[in-house]
Protein backbone atom coordinates (compact mmCIF):
# COMPACT_ATOMS: atom_id res chain seq x y z
CA UNK A 1 0.00 0.00 0.00
CA UNK A 2 1.37 3.28 -1.20
CA UNK A 3 2.10 5.78 1.91
CA UNK A 4 0.49 9.01 1.83
CA UNK A 5 1.43 12.35 3.70
CA UNK A 6 -0.36 15.84 3.97
CA UNK A 7 1.55 18.66 4.14
CA UNK A 8 0.66 22.30 5.14
CA UNK A 9 1.54 25.98 5.30
CA UNK A 10 1.85 29.20 3.86
CA UNK A 11 1.23 32.56 3.80
CA UNK A 12 4.89 33.80 3.43
CA UNK A 13 7.85 32.11 1.48
CA UNK A 14 9.30 30.96 4.85
CA UNK A 15 6.12 28.82 6.24
CA UNK A 16 6.91 26.75 2.45
CA UNK A 17 10.99 26.63 2.21
CA UNK A 18 10.78 23.44 4.58
CA UNK A 19 8.33 21.67 3.20
CA UNK A 20 9.88 22.16 -0.23
CA UNK A 21 13.11 20.64 1.00
CA UNK A 22 11.21 17.80 2.56
CA UNK A 23 8.75 16.79 -0.28
CA UNK A 24 11.57 15.82 -2.87
CA UNK A 25 12.86 12.94 0.35
CA UNK A 26 9.61 11.96 0.69
CA UNK A 27 8.86 10.98 -3.31
CA UNK A 28 12.21 9.27 -3.39
CA UNK A 29 10.66 6.95 -0.83
CA UNK A 30 7.91 6.47 -2.57
CA UNK A 31 5.34 8.25 -0.60
CA UNK A 32 2.55 10.13 -2.11
CA UNK A 33 2.21 13.76 -1.48
CA UNK A 34 -0.48 16.26 -0.90
CA UNK A 35 -0.60 19.73 0.06
CA UNK A 36 -3.43 21.66 1.75
CA UNK A 37 -3.57 25.24 1.55
CA UNK A 38 -4.82 28.32 -0.13
CA UNK A 39 -5.19 28.83 -4.35
CA UNK A 40 -4.62 32.39 -3.89
CA UNK A 41 -1.79 32.17 -1.59
CA UNK A 42 2.03 32.28 -1.91
CA UNK A 43 2.33 28.12 -1.11
CA UNK A 44 0.37 27.62 -3.84
CA UNK A 45 2.82 29.53 -6.15
CA UNK A 46 5.35 27.98 -4.69
CA UNK A 47 4.20 24.34 -5.65
CA UNK A 48 3.36 25.29 -9.10
CA UNK A 49 6.78 26.96 -9.45
CA UNK A 50 8.60 23.62 -8.18
CA UNK A 51 7.32 21.43 -10.20
CA UNK A 52 7.11 18.06 -8.27
CA UNK A 53 4.48 15.56 -8.46
CA UNK A 54 2.58 16.90 -5.69
CA UNK A 55 -1.32 17.22 -5.23
CA UNK A 56 -2.77 20.48 -3.94
CA UNK A 57 -5.68 20.66 -2.51
CA UNK A 58 -7.01 24.37 -1.89
CA UNK A 59 -8.97 25.37 1.78
CA UNK A 60 -11.02 28.39 2.57
CA UNK A 61 -8.97 30.35 5.20
CA UNK A 62 -8.76 33.19 7.41
CA UNK A 63 -6.60 35.18 8.72
CA UNK A 64 -5.58 35.34 13.04
CA UNK A 65 -5.40 38.52 14.17
CA UNK A 66 -4.06 39.39 17.58
CA UNK A 67 -6.10 42.46 17.45
CA UNK A 68 -9.80 43.74 17.50
CA UNK A 69 -11.25 43.88 13.69
CA UNK A 70 -14.95 43.09 12.92
CA UNK A 71 -13.12 41.03 9.47
CA UNK A 72 -12.21 38.46 12.55
CA UNK A 73 -15.71 37.91 13.01
CA UNK A 74 -16.10 37.05 9.48
CA UNK A 75 -12.81 35.00 9.45
CA UNK A 76 -14.38 32.68 12.20
CA UNK A 77 -16.77 31.55 9.77
CA UNK A 78 -13.98 30.96 6.86
CA UNK A 79 -11.69 28.60 9.48
CA UNK A 80 -14.47 27.03 10.52
CA UNK A 81 -15.22 26.06 6.91
CA UNK A 82 -11.52 25.32 5.93
CA UNK A 83 -11.84 22.87 9.36
CA UNK A 84 -14.74 20.88 7.17
CA UNK A 85 -12.97 20.55 3.97
CA UNK A 86 -10.15 19.56 5.46
CA UNK A 87 -11.81 16.95 7.52
CA UNK A 88 -13.53 16.07 4.10
CA UNK A 89 -9.60 15.68 2.10
CA UNK A 90 -8.18 13.99 5.03
CA UNK A 91 -11.24 11.31 5.02
CA UNK A 92 -10.55 11.08 1.66
CA UNK A 93 -6.85 10.95 1.35
CA UNK A 94 -6.09 8.69 4.42
CA UNK A 95 -2.81 9.69 5.19
CA UNK A 96 -0.34 7.77 7.28
CA UNK A 97 0.66 11.55 8.85
CA UNK A 98 0.58 15.71 8.29
CA UNK A 99 3.50 17.82 8.54
CA UNK A 100 2.84 21.44 9.24
CA UNK A 101 5.45 24.70 8.45
CA UNK A 102 3.02 26.95 10.19
CA UNK A 103 0.98 30.00 9.05
CA UNK A 104 -2.89 31.19 9.42
CA UNK A 105 -3.50 28.34 6.17
CA UNK A 106 -2.40 25.51 8.74
CA UNK A 107 -4.72 25.66 11.27
CA UNK A 108 -7.59 23.53 10.35
CA UNK A 109 -6.18 21.25 8.46
CA UNK A 110 -4.03 20.57 12.01
CA UNK A 111 -7.21 20.60 13.86
CA UNK A 112 -8.78 18.31 11.46
CA UNK A 113 -6.10 15.63 11.23
CA UNK A 114 -6.04 15.58 14.82
CA UNK A 115 -10.46 15.08 14.83
CA UNK A 116 -9.08 12.01 12.80
CA UNK A 117 -6.49 10.50 14.43
CA UNK A 118 -3.10 11.57 11.97
CA UNK A 119 -0.61 11.84 13.85
CA UNK A 120 0.38 15.87 13.35
CA UNK A 121 4.10 16.88 13.09
CA UNK A 122 4.27 20.70 13.51
CA UNK A 123 7.60 22.93 13.04
CA UNK A 124 8.37 26.55 14.53
CA UNK A 125 10.87 28.23 13.24
CA UNK A 126 10.67 31.48 15.71
CA UNK A 127 12.21 31.71 19.26
CA UNK A 128 8.81 32.26 20.27
CA UNK A 129 5.45 30.55 18.84
CA UNK A 130 3.38 32.59 16.07
CA UNK A 131 -0.27 32.10 16.85
CA UNK A 132 -0.79 29.41 14.23
CA UNK A 133 1.21 27.28 16.30
CA UNK A 134 0.42 28.02 19.73
CA UNK A 135 -3.47 26.90 18.46
CA UNK A 136 -1.61 24.25 16.25
CA UNK A 137 1.01 22.82 19.21
CA UNK A 138 -2.45 22.03 21.12
CA UNK A 139 -3.29 19.40 18.57
CA UNK A 140 0.01 18.43 17.92
CA UNK A 141 1.79 15.43 18.03
CA UNK A 142 5.63 16.04 17.84
CA UNK A 143 6.56 19.96 17.91
CA UNK A 144 10.54 20.61 16.28
CA UNK A 145 12.21 24.02 17.08
CA UNK A 146 14.78 26.00 15.55
CA UNK A 147 15.37 27.61 18.75
CA UNK A 148 16.14 26.19 21.99
CA UNK A 149 12.62 27.14 24.19
CA UNK A 150 13.11 28.62 27.61
CA UNK A 151 10.13 27.33 29.06
CA UNK A 152 10.19 23.07 28.77
CA UNK A 153 7.17 21.98 26.80
CA UNK A 154 6.37 18.22 26.16
CA UNK A 155 5.61 17.23 22.62
CA UNK A 156 8.61 19.76 21.75
CA UNK A 157 11.88 18.70 20.23
CA UNK A 158 14.76 21.05 19.73
CA UNK A 159 16.38 20.58 16.16
CA UNK A 160 18.19 23.38 15.34
CA UNK A 161 17.35 24.97 12.11
CA UNK A 162 16.59 22.99 8.63
CA UNK A 163 18.68 24.87 5.63
CA UNK A 164 20.08 23.34 2.42
CA UNK A 165 24.07 24.98 2.85
CA UNK A 166 25.32 25.79 -0.41
CA UNK A 167 28.45 27.11 -0.11
CA UNK A 168 30.24 26.57 -3.87
CA UNK A 169 30.89 29.61 -5.61
CA UNK A 170 28.78 30.56 -8.74
CA UNK A 171 30.18 31.49 -12.02
CA UNK A 172 31.15 34.80 -12.44
CA UNK A 173 29.77 35.13 -16.03
CA UNK A 174 26.13 35.28 -14.29
CA UNK A 175 26.26 38.20 -13.04
CA UNK A 176 28.87 40.07 -15.91
CA UNK A 177 26.55 43.12 -16.74
CA UNK A 178 26.22 43.28 -13.08
CA UNK A 179 29.81 43.52 -12.72
CA UNK A 180 30.86 45.92 -15.01
CA UNK A 181 28.65 47.86 -13.15
CA UNK A 182 30.56 47.64 -10.10
CA UNK A 183 33.55 49.21 -8.49
CA UNK A 184 36.01 46.34 -7.31
CA UNK A 185 37.60 48.66 -4.69
CA UNK A 186 34.53 49.24 -2.80
CA UNK A 187 32.60 46.44 -0.92
CA UNK A 188 29.20 45.31 -1.91
CA UNK A 189 26.51 45.38 0.13
CA UNK A 190 23.36 43.02 -0.47
CA UNK A 191 19.76 44.71 0.73
CA UNK A 192 17.24 41.49 1.24
CA UNK A 193 13.92 42.22 3.61
CA UNK A 194 12.17 38.49 3.18
CA UNK A 195 10.14 37.10 -0.31
CA UNK A 196 8.73 40.39 -0.66
CA UNK A 197 11.20 42.83 0.02
CA UNK A 198 11.51 45.73 2.98
CA UNK A 199 9.71 48.73 2.14
CA UNK A 200 12.26 50.51 4.44
CA UNK A 201 15.23 49.28 2.56
CA UNK A 202 13.74 50.66 -0.90
CA UNK A 203 13.12 53.80 0.56
CA UNK A 204 16.45 54.13 2.30
CA UNK A 205 18.62 53.34 -0.95
CA UNK A 206 16.19 55.44 -3.11
CA UNK A 207 16.29 58.62 -0.35
CA UNK A 208 20.68 57.86 0.70
CA UNK A 209 22.65 58.98 -2.62
CA UNK A 210 26.28 58.58 -0.55
CA UNK A 211 25.41 54.73 -0.61
CA UNK A 212 26.80 54.35 -3.72
CA UNK A 213 29.34 56.53 -3.45
CA UNK A 214 30.54 54.43 -0.74
CA UNK A 215 29.52 50.96 -1.58
CA UNK A 216 28.34 48.58 -4.80
CA UNK A 217 24.35 47.79 -4.16
CA UNK A 218 22.33 45.13 -4.74
CA UNK A 219 18.86 45.65 -3.80
CA UNK A 220 16.19 42.90 -3.59
CA UNK A 221 13.00 44.87 -3.36
CA UNK A 222 9.85 42.90 -4.32
CA UNK A 223 9.09 45.71 -6.31
CA UNK A 224 9.18 45.88 -9.96
CA UNK A 225 8.95 49.65 -10.60
CA UNK A 226 12.36 50.23 -9.21
CA UNK A 227 14.49 47.39 -11.16
CA UNK A 228 17.46 49.18 -12.66
CA UNK A 229 21.63 48.55 -13.55
CA UNK A 230 23.22 51.87 -13.48
CA UNK A 231 26.87 52.57 -11.50
CA UNK A 232 27.12 50.73 -8.47
CA UNK A 233 23.37 50.21 -8.54
CA UNK A 234 21.76 46.83 -9.16
CA UNK A 235 17.97 46.47 -7.65
CA UNK A 236 15.76 43.80 -9.04
CA UNK A 237 12.15 42.44 -7.50
CA UNK A 238 12.74 38.83 -7.27
CA UNK A 239 15.21 36.58 -7.76
CA UNK A 240 15.52 32.53 -7.88
CA UNK A 241 18.09 30.99 -9.37
CA UNK A 242 20.40 34.45 -9.10
CA UNK A 243 19.89 34.54 -5.31
CA UNK A 244 23.23 32.52 -4.93
CA UNK A 245 25.09 34.03 -7.08
CA UNK A 246 24.44 37.35 -5.38
CA UNK A 247 25.23 36.35 -1.65
CA UNK A 248 28.63 35.43 -3.54
CA UNK A 249 29.11 38.61 -4.73
CA UNK A 250 28.10 40.36 -1.71
CA UNK A 251 29.95 41.27 1.57
CA UNK A 252 27.48 42.36 3.48
CA UNK A 253 24.54 41.33 3.84
CA UNK A 254 21.64 43.58 5.24
CA UNK A 255 18.60 41.76 6.53
CA UNK A 256 14.92 41.76 8.45
CA UNK A 257 15.15 39.33 11.00
CA UNK A 258 13.14 36.54 9.87
CA UNK A 259 14.50 33.39 11.10
CA UNK A 260 14.72 31.33 7.87
CA UNK A 261 16.88 33.42 6.16
CA UNK A 262 19.39 34.14 9.22
CA UNK A 263 19.99 30.84 9.46
CA UNK A 264 20.78 29.97 5.85
CA UNK A 265 23.35 33.24 6.68
CA UNK A 266 24.48 31.69 9.16
CA UNK A 267 24.76 28.28 7.50
CA UNK A 268 26.65 30.39 4.49
CA UNK A 269 28.73 32.05 7.24
CA UNK A 270 27.56 35.66 5.76
CA UNK A 271 28.59 38.82 7.62
CA UNK A 272 25.20 40.13 7.79
CA UNK A 273 23.34 43.05 9.54
CA UNK A 274 19.63 42.58 10.80
CA UNK A 275 17.11 45.59 10.91
CA UNK A 276 13.97 43.40 12.14
CA UNK A 277 10.85 44.47 12.26
CA UNK A 278 9.33 46.30 15.36
CA UNK A 279 6.41 45.49 17.77
CA UNK A 280 4.44 48.44 15.92
CA UNK A 281 4.54 46.00 12.95
CA UNK A 282 5.18 42.17 14.14
CA UNK A 283 4.24 40.01 17.38
CA UNK A 284 8.45 41.08 18.20
CA UNK A 285 9.84 37.53 16.68
CA UNK A 286 12.26 39.45 14.67
CA UNK A 287 13.37 41.75 17.54
CA UNK A 288 13.93 37.97 19.06
CA UNK A 289 15.60 36.48 16.82
CA UNK A 290 17.93 39.70 16.30
CA UNK A 291 18.74 39.47 19.91
CA UNK A 292 19.59 36.15 19.86
CA UNK A 293 22.12 36.31 16.89
CA UNK A 294 23.83 39.45 17.96
CA UNK A 295 23.96 37.71 21.73
CA UNK A 296 25.79 34.66 20.02
CA UNK A 297 28.02 36.49 17.95
CA UNK A 298 26.51 35.98 14.63
CA UNK A 299 25.56 39.23 13.75
CA UNK A 300 25.15 42.92 14.56
CA UNK A 301 21.65 44.45 14.67
CA UNK A 302 20.35 47.88 13.56
CA UNK A 303 17.22 49.70 15.29
CA UNK A 304 14.75 50.33 12.24
CA UNK A 305 14.28 53.93 13.68
CA UNK A 306 18.49 54.42 13.73
CA UNK A 307 18.64 53.28 10.23
CA UNK A 308 20.88 56.25 8.38
CA UNK A 309 23.78 56.16 6.54
CA UNK A 310 26.18 57.32 9.19
CA UNK A 311 24.69 54.03 11.83
CA UNK A 312 24.96 51.77 8.55
CA UNK A 313 28.49 52.38 8.02
CA UNK A 314 29.57 52.03 11.55
CA UNK A 315 27.54 48.68 11.95
CA UNK A 316 29.29 47.66 8.38
CA UNK A 317 32.77 48.70 9.47
CA UNK A 318 32.77 46.57 12.40
CA UNK A 319 31.66 43.59 10.71
CA UNK A 320 34.26 43.65 8.00
CA UNK A 321 37.22 44.74 10.66
CA UNK A 322 36.13 42.26 12.44
CA UNK A 323 35.10 39.02 9.45
CA UNK A 324 37.26 35.97 11.33
CA UNK A 325 35.65 36.62 14.50
CA UNK A 326 32.30 36.48 13.18
CA UNK A 327 33.00 33.90 10.79
CA UNK A 328 34.64 31.83 13.30
CA UNK A 329 31.17 31.57 16.00
CA UNK A 330 29.03 30.91 12.79
CA UNK A 331 31.23 28.30 11.83
CA UNK A 332 31.09 26.62 15.40
CA UNK A 333 27.75 27.41 15.92
CA UNK A 334 26.08 23.94 15.39
CA UNK A 335 23.00 25.31 15.11
CA UNK A 336 22.23 23.47 11.37
CA UNK A 337 20.83 20.59 10.73
CA UNK A 338 20.80 19.46 7.22
CA UNK A 339 17.21 18.59 5.34
CA UNK A 340 18.53 14.78 5.51
CA UNK A 341 19.05 14.95 9.00
CA UNK A 342 15.92 16.10 9.81
CA UNK A 343 14.41 14.12 7.35
CA UNK A 344 15.74 11.29 8.68
CA UNK A 345 14.10 12.02 12.32
CA UNK A 346 10.86 12.97 11.07
CA UNK A 347 10.61 9.25 9.00
CA UNK A 348 11.83 7.90 12.85
CA UNK A 349 8.46 9.37 14.55
CA UNK A 350 6.16 8.82 12.25
CA UNK A 351 7.31 5.16 11.79
CA UNK A 352 7.01 5.05 16.07
CA UNK A 353 3.45 6.59 15.74
CA UNK A 354 2.09 4.74 13.00
CA UNK A 355 3.90 1.71 14.10
CA UNK A 356 5.24 1.38 10.05
CA UNK A 357 1.63 0.99 8.66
Amino acid sequence: MTKKIVFTGGGTVGHVTLNLLLIPRFLEDGWEIHYIGDKKGTEYEQIKQAGLAIHFHAIATGKLRRYFSWQNVADIFKVIFGILQSLFILAKIRPQALFSKGGFVSVPPVIAARVLRVPVFIHESDLSMGLANKIAYKFATTMYTTFEQAVSLDKVKHVGAVTKVNKQEESADRLTDVRLQFDSRLKTLLFIGGSAGAKVFNDFISQTPELTDNYNIINISGDRNLNTLTKNLYRIDYVTDLYQPLLSLSDVVVTRGGSNTLFELLALQKLHLIVPLGKEASRGDQLENAAYFEKKGYARQLAENDLNFSNLKTEVDVLLAEKAAYQEKMAASGEIKSPEAFYSLLMQDINAKTKGK
